[in-house]
């Protein structure tokens, strides 16, 4: 599949500096109810604390999506789903299937972690161990949280910018059968079907989707010689998960999750022939297969009625991506594989107060094969951490985090993180702060790979901060916030052209703002906009290459590709009468820095607006009529330069529920 160069350091500021603001929450705003009627029940977030927690007492930037939104807005893969949050930035490779990379608040691709149901998914076989977004499908998800800044005192290493948490739905109630099918541009035919329900004891989901395009255009003219065939891309994907909870006794609950992804991606990589080793897209396609399993078994165990609970459990995940095709200088197998052994404890000791406590067990392991190397490593980590989390009255909230990691390779680590928050009732305002550390330990590429691996490589660490407001007008109708953010990264994992290794010499400064408007404008229409300004930049001993990932801007200083400094999206939600609804989405990011896909040279990327509609109707109880028109006005833009993304694209379908 297509590498993308990651980061060893971050991108030229565009534009003045404009001051603040996270997102603290998104669902209030943005996931709009189905019918005037409906009622906003208080949102939950988990990710901030570890801990269930009402959004209104988490003083850590997040942004929620639940599955109404998901639903409404008719987001088919998690890239979707993300892409106009704020602080993000979504790099997909081409349409649907193509390697998708998030970069948050101006820190590298890799410095995300990611968890499905709480399973750790990033690639231990990736060189820079990554995950790979353009995997995921959205068909099954309860909600996904995004949650920014350092936050290695909770969750190890790879949270430097922050974490994205995935969770499946859970089933509720009577036995409930769902489907849909959808058919439109790209070639495009997807199906879904879904059983679920619970009883006084077992709840249960099971889910099947397939997602397929088979003429997605990704190669822009410009790169292909006269005459010269041009292919699209092809991408098939068939996902199932599986969601088990059941109560045993009153006092023991046990959980099963599984999630299975088998997919593969036709596509066009690029060879250099002989005599003049130039770039040129390949004439015939590739495939690129990707087989990804998900697990996870746990207990849960309540006393003191219900005040103490503890759970114990095991996840794991297996992944192997193997490529073949014609152009032999891109096939391999990259095969990787990881276990999380865990227990926790929540105590509720007095009344808005609970420590957490728990210790985790990480082992990994990854095998590479490809016609000039190969590879074969494991490591692992043994991790404590502890958290306090605080409610005094109805004004004061907040948290503080510390965690100890012991790496089998390069050793102990302690990062930590407080996060403290204060609501002035008179007035509707809340207050929020954090400050924390982080760290992303070595890949095992990184220490391991033949020519290019260092074994004395020592963790990528930051150190962050972010202060901001949320402010709530009119009853409630007008809601608008801000929040300042900055991140210093030092040993960044960086190529040294003499040695032909990775070194740790590189570091980055991110700082910039997030902001939001929300508007209740009537009971049936809800507005919502969102400003990020991201300012980033990369630092190198002079005389040093910055190598393919960072444009060179002073003899010590860099710009990191992919980072747009202005970030713009727009939400609306109209519902005309109660069984037909209506979503638009705009999408703005400015120009960014890039690297010509066929060559080295840096390119100043342009940047693009895209709008996109979505329309439900309620044709009965039972079944709903659903079109979409994504990229309305047929923006053609490429984000990384030289893979075209989806133009103009219109889709249909119906949905039944039982």
């Amino acid at each position: 599949m297509y590498s993308l160069p990651f980061i060893a350091a971050p991108s030229r500021g565009r534009g003045a500096p404009f001051f603040v603001a996270s997102v603290l929450l998104l669902s209030p705003a943005c996931a709009f109810a189905q019918s005037p009627a409906a009622t906003d029940l208080p949102d939950i977030v988990v990710s901030a604390t570890g801990i269930p927690t009402p959004a209104s007492q988490v003083a850590s930037s997040v942004s929620v999506v639940t599955a109404e939104e998901i639903d409404r807005r008719q987001l088919r893969t998690v890239p979707q789903v993300l892409q106009a949050l704020p602080g993000l930035n979504v790099v997909q490779t081409g349409g649907p299937g193509g390697q998708t990379s998030v970069f948050i608040r101006g820190t590298n691709s890799n410095h995300v972690k990611v968890l499905i149901d709480g399973i750790e998914a990033g690639n231990p076989s990736a060189p820079n161990g990554a995950f790979d977004f353009g995997q995921l499908l959205a068909t099954d998800l309860a909600r996904v949280e995004v949650l920014r800044g350092p936050q290695s005192g909770l969750y190890g290493s790879d949270a430097i910018g922050g974490v994205i948490s995935i969770t499946t739905k859970k089933g509720e109630g009577p036995p409930k059968f769902f489907a849909f099918a959808e058919g439109g541009a790209l070639g495009t035919f997807n199906q879904a079907a879904a059983v679920s329900g619970s009883t006084d004891r077992l709840s249960y989901s099971f889910n099947l989707t397939h997602f397929s395009s088979t003429d997605i255009p990704v190669t822009p003219q410009s790169l292909v010689p006269p005459g010269y065939p041009t292919n699209p891309n092809a991408y098939d994907n068939w996902t199932y998960s599986t969601r088990l909870d059941l109560q045993v006794t009153d006092d023991l609950a046990l959980n099963f999750v599984a999630r299975y992804i088998d997919s593969q991606l036709s596509f066009t990589p690029d060879i250099y022939p002989p005599p003049l080793y130039a770039g040129v897209p390949a004439p015939e396609r590739s495939t690129s297969f990707a087989s990804m399993f998900f697990t996870k078994g746990e207990g849960v165990w309540t006393a003191l009625d219900g005040a103490l609970a503890t759970t114990f459990g095991v996840s794991a995940m297996n992944t192997s991506n193997p490529t073949t095709g014609p152009n032999t200088s891109v096939n391999g197998t990259y095969e990787g594989d990881r276990q999380v052994y865990y227990l926790r404890s929540a105590y509720d000791f007095a009344p808005g107060q609970t420590l957490l406590a728990g210790v985790e067990r990480r082992n990994e392991a990854m095998t590479s094969t490809t016609q000039y190397s190969s590879l074969e490593a494991n490591t692992g980590d043994t991790g404590a951490y502890a958290e306090w989390q605080t409610k005094l009255g109805d004004r004061i909230f907040g948290a503080a985090n510390i965690r100890y990691d012991s790496d089998d390779d390069f050793g102990d680590h302690t990062t930590y993180r407080i996060a403290p928050g204060f609501l002035i009732p008179e007035t509707g305002t809340t207050l929020k702060g954090s400050y924390g550390t982080g760290f992303k330990a070595p890949t095992l590429y990184q220490l391991y790979a033949p020519l290019y691996g260092n074994a004395d490589l020592q963790p990528e660490e930051s150190t962050g901060y972010d202060i901001g407001f949320e402010q709530a007008a009119f009853g409630g109708k007008v809601t608008f916030g801000a929040t300042y953010f900055h991140n210093d990264i030092t040993n960044l994992i960086s190529y040294d052209p003499v040695t032909y290794q990775n070194v740790n010499i590189s570091s980055a400064t991110t700082q910039g703002a997030e902001t939001f408007l929300a508007l209740q404008v009537t009971d049936r229409l809800k507005l919502r906009v969102d400003y990020t300004y991201t300012y980033v930049v990369g630092y190198m001993p002079p005389g040093t290459s910055f190598g393919a990932a960072c444009a060179p801007l002073t003899p010590g200083t860099c710009a990191p590709l992919r980072r747009p400094n202005n970030k713009v999206g727009v939400t609306a939600d109209w519902n005309p009468t109660d069984q037909l609804n209506l979503s638009a989405t705009l999408i703005y990011a400015s120009a960014w820095w890039d690297i010509v896909r066929l060559s080295s040279d840096y390119v100043d990327q342009p940047g693009y607006v895209v709008v996109n509609l979505a329309a439900n109707y309620a044709w009965t109880p039972n079944a709903t009529l659903f079109a979409r028109i994504d990229n309305l006005f047929d923006q053609t833009y490429e984000n990384p330069n030289g893979f075209l993304a989806p133009g103009f694209g219109a889709y249909g379908g119906i949905k039944f529920t039982y």
